[in-house]
């Protein structure tokens, strides 16, 4: 029993990953809090032309145009007729457990991230569904036609098999036929699919990358602890992919291809201090786009108050790392 007992814990401690060498940190510029989200719980942004937009993982039928002109944002909601959702091969019990915790909670669909290509489109991912809605700038919107190959070599690979932890970001390149996608947690990975005329498909495999393990919160976290590694949104920037990876409290640079990572910054000095807290027990960043000067990061506090007080939904402004974005280590 003692042996088994030490394998046991030698196992969970190897699958534990700790940063031997700390992130450089990243500075806040601004913080922004956001009046008029019907749902509250803000989800994902993106950067479309001069607008700022964002989903709420409540809301089914409406996405958000973000006024930024004052300290205090408001948002303009946009309505949107969402069509029947497409058949994406989830198993039953996934879509059934779906189904039951949007009578308690609200928003079927889960939107869990927003992206646009340069022709002004927007791409919204469900969650609940694995399915991508089409958002054209004029017109009806419509359920990208996915491949079913997408969603089963992501199970067969570890990913999508968690219900409430299916794909929880994605982003679209400028010309609009190259979509990856961030499957969260339990285990987290980032796929990549390829227009082909009307079909998305996989471009020889779906799944750049499948990972599971825990790794520890970052020191500024309260009673830290391992929590399990996750991602929770995407964004593309000079041809490099950008992970959001929420638990950890940092954002890191990938190389779009392969997913390989190539440079990690941490927010937790920032986003932890003690008036910015919340009460819950992990990371509650969902929300990033990264641009030549700097990030966006949005907050989804799940109606939580944070330690001042605030309860709406925020994006925080930081600068871009000394060196840019494309500085080595």
């Amino acid at each position: 029993m003692r042996l088994g007992f030490a394998l046991a814990c030698g196992l969970l401690l190897t699958s534990i990953t700790v940063s031997a060498e700390p992130a450089p940190q990243l500075r806040v510029l601004s913080g922004h809090v956001i009046d008029g989200m019907r749902g509250g719980n803000l989800s994902g942004l993106a950067q479309c032309g001069n607008d700022l937009w964002a989903v709420s993982d409540r809301d089914d039928g409406q996405i958000y145009r973000l006024d930024t002109r004052e300290s205090v944002w408001q948002a303009q909601t946009v309505h949107i007729d969402v069509p029947t959702v497409p058949d994406s091969g989830l198993p039953w019990g996934l879509k059934s457990r779906v189904w039951g915790a949007s009578f308690v909670r609200g928003g079927d669909l889960d939107f869990e991230g927003i992206t646009c290509d340069s022709a002004g489109n927007r791409y919204i991912v469900s969650e609940g569904h694995a399915a991508v809605l089409q958002v054209p700038p004029t017109g009806p919107a419509t359920w990208l036609k996915i491949s079913p190959m997408m969603v089963r070599e992501a199970r067969a690979r570890g990913l999508l098999l968690q219900f409430n932890a299916l794909f929880e970001g994605l982003v679209i390149n400028p010309a609009g036929d190259r979509m990856w996608l961030a499957a969260e947690r339990q285990g987290r990975g980032l796929l990549m699919i390829k227009r082909q005329q009307t079909l998305w498909d996989c471009d020889g495999g779906c799944v750049l990358l499948s990972e599971a393990g825990m790794e520890m919160q970052p020191e500024q976290f309260p009673r830290a602890k391992p929590v399990p590694r996750d991602f929770s949104d995407l964004s593309l920037f000079n041809g490099k992919l950008f992970t959001l990876d929420r638990n950890a409290f940092q954002i890191c640079r990938r190389d779009a291809q392969t997913a390989k990572v190539e440079r990690c910054w941490s927010y937790a000095a920032e986003l932890l201090e003690e008036s910015r807290r919340y009460s819950q027990n992990y990371g509650l960043e969902e929300a990033l786009i990264v641009d030549a000067d700097g990030a966006w990061i949005g907050v989804d506090n799940n109606f939580g108050a944070r330690a001042d007080g605030e309860v709406r939904p925020v994006v925080w402004r930081f600068a871009a790392p000394e060196g840019g974005w494309s500085a080595r280590p």
